[in-house]
Order: C-alpha cells, then structure tokens, then sequence
C-alpha cells in the first residue's frame, strides 16, 4: 500500500477563503513528499472546527453536541504520516497547536494489549512559520509533545522559516521558496518517508499480553 499524510493547519485564524503562511509551508513539504510517492491527502485548519479544550478524545457533553475532534483524531490516524503545522506567537508555538497537543493527550490511556498508543508506528513533522525568533523552542515544544503522545519523530523533522524580526513580510508572499527551505523540506520528507516505510512494514511490538 502507498504512503499517505495528512496535515494540520494550527493557524490562528479561520480559513474565510485566505490561504496563510502554514499552508505555504505545508505546500512546500507536500511537493516533497510526492516525491517520494507519499501523496498528502488533506489539509484540515484546525480553527475552522469547534475543538474545544480538554484531555479526553471526545469532548462532547451529548448527541450532537459540536465537538469535531472525533472526526479529527480518525482522519489523522488513517494516514502514515503527520504533518504538524502551526505559527509561531510571542515566541513559541500558538495556542491552536497546543490544544491539539492536549486532546492527543488521550492517547497516552488509549493502549492496545500490547501497551501501544494509536499513533505508534505513524511518524509526525513540523512546518512552523514566523516573523520573529522561536522556531527550535516551537519545534521542542510540539516534539516533546508528540513524542510524549505516541509519535515518531525522524531526523531533520522540523521544516521552518522565520522573518526578520518587527518585519512585514510573510512566507506566503515569497514568489519562490528560499533554498534554505527547500533544501531542509526536501530531506525533512525523505526522512519521513523512508522512517514511516520501516514502521509500515515492521511496527513496534509492544509488550508482550
């Protein structure tokens, strides 16, 4: 079976039919990922759905009560790999991000007999944007967390663009990528590619029931 991803975009804002600079950045991984023949399938803006606060895989207080997380956390499952996008504010990952970050929590109660989270053996990037410094404290931060949850985290896993500081120019302005970009999405998506092959054909066993 091909490789599949699936990306997260942990903007800030609603969709409103604008594109953002984490979808640049994720566009930019997905071209490499092709090139690998890893199609990634789906974009989902995180703050386009009601994710409420919590811990637990299902927030909801009732039948029909809107919590879209279920839905969610099933599509991001369903694939070989994650691609965890988000921007950086005030110098570290934003708000949206870590509330994923906290539903996937879930996981940790979540084990099969052989003590397994739902995401082991599925490998997780980053794609995170900014116009001033944090991007290695926002990759700690979703690493950690996603290490933490189940994930696995390859080598060169974070893709990033920072501006400068106090600037105006976003990296969904830039007519081409840098090559700094390009060259660190390309190896970031070989790496990730050739760890979620590894772990689709051999998974991590376990503990023995």
């Amino acid at each position: 079976m091909p490789l599949t991803a699936i990306a997260l975009n942990c903007s800030l804002k609603k969709s409103l039919g604008e594109a953002s600079s984490t979808d640049a950045m994720i566009a930019v991984l997905k071209e490499h990922l092709a090139e690998q023949d890893v199609e990634l399938a789906e974009t989902i803006r995180i703050a386009d759905y009601n994710v409420p606060p919590g811990v637990t895989s299902n927030e909801g207080e009732g039948e029909g009560e809107g919590d879209d997380w279920p839905a969610i956390r099933e599509k991001i499952l369903s694939h070989d790999i994650l691609v965890f996008g988000g921007p950086i504010w005030m110098g570290q990952i934003g708000s949206v991000a870590k509330r994923v970050l906290e539903r996937m929590d879930a996981f940790t109660s979540e084990t099969d007999g052989q003590g397994r989270m739902p995401s082991f053996g599925k490998v997780a990037i980053a794609a995170i944007v900014g116009n001033e410094d944090g991007a290695h404290w926002s990759s700690a931060q979703l690493f950690q967390s996603l290490n933490d949850t189940g994930w696995t985290i390859p080598a060169g896993a974070a893709c990033y663009w920072v501006g400068e500081a106090m600037g105006s120019t976003d990296f969904k302005e830039f007519a081409e990528t840098p090559d700094a970009v390009t060259e660190t999405a390309q190896m970031c998506a070989i790496n990730a590619a050739h760890l979620a092959k590894l772990l689709a054909g051999d998974t991590y066993p376990g503990t023995k029931a």
